[in-house]
């Protein structure tokens, strides 16, 4: 149940004004933290684990697209 509470702690940090390097760790941890969750989930399949899954999952697309940028269409 440790990785929950990691899971809950990572969701309620602040992103804002967040160096590149920062970025991509924060990206990194989300993954970990749901490859973590997973197996719990596998284990259990509580729909609740699947939540914060799914909410660590919208967060670390967000900073993933941000680290990617916009394409440039010509």
């Amino acid at each position: 149940m440790e990785v929950i509470n990691k899971a809950l702690e990572f969701e309620q940090r602040k992103l804002r004004s967040l160096s590149t390097s920062d970025r991509v760790k924060i990206s990194r941890e989300a993954k970990a933290l749901i490859l973590d969750l997973n197996k719990i989930y596998k284990e259990h399949k509580d729909q609740e684990i699947m939540d914060i899954m799914k909410r660590i999952t919208v967060i670390k697309r967000k900073v993933e697209k941000r680290l990617k940028g916009t394409p440039i269409t010509a």
